[in-house]
């Protein structure tokens, strides 16, 4: 392996880094390609870490202020670990018209979670979205990657529920 793409290169000795040595390798250290890599540790790690954006801004030569900023500022990017579940609420003008504020408010109350945050045993994310463009399905909510349209605060728990029941809890 070329220098950079074996995975003891990091301190962690993590193979994960491998991933994302890869797409950094394929973009030749470009650091326009900053968004794309990002997106990739993000896909590899679940998240992105302090430990995870100092390897990027490294890598690329970037000061780490930048790669930082950049994490920040997309809506995308998420910089603390998830849970088990992840249920995002899309907030938009249609969402809300049609009652997206109820879900989250019955979502965060039956869950103790708050918006943008993880409950305190893990198993649940709570987000919400300014906008996911599917406005004719409003009022949606993506769990776990599932777009679930036409939703209300209860078919939101049950689906919730559901998605809890099938880890056997």
């Amino acid at each position: 392996m070329t220098k950079g793409t074996d995975a003891s290169s990091h301190p962690s000795g993590d193979s994960r880094f491998a991933v994302v040595d890869k797409r950094i390798n394929r973009a030749h250290h470009a650091q326009d390609q900053l968004i794309e890599i990002l997106h990739v540790a993000q896909d590899v790690f679940g998240y992105l870490s302090e430990d995870v954006l100092l390897y990027v801004a490294h890598a690329l030569r970037l000061p780490p202020s930048q790669v930082f900023g950049v994490a920040t500022f997309y809506h995308l990017f998420d910089l603390s670990a998830p849970g088990d579940h992840t249920c995002t609420v899309c907030t938009g003008t249609a969402c809300f018209v049609k009652g997206a504020d109820a879900i989250v408010r019955d979502v965060s109350e039956h869950y103790g979670v708050t918006a943008g945050t993880t409950s305190d045993d893990r198993r649940l994310t709570l987000r919400t979205a300014r906008c996911i463009g599917s406005c004719g399905l409003a009022p949606v909510v993506v769990l776990d990657g599932a777009v679930l349209a036409h939703e209300d605060p209860a078919s939101t728990l049950a689906a919730v529920a559901g998605a809890f029941e099938s880890d056997g809890a």
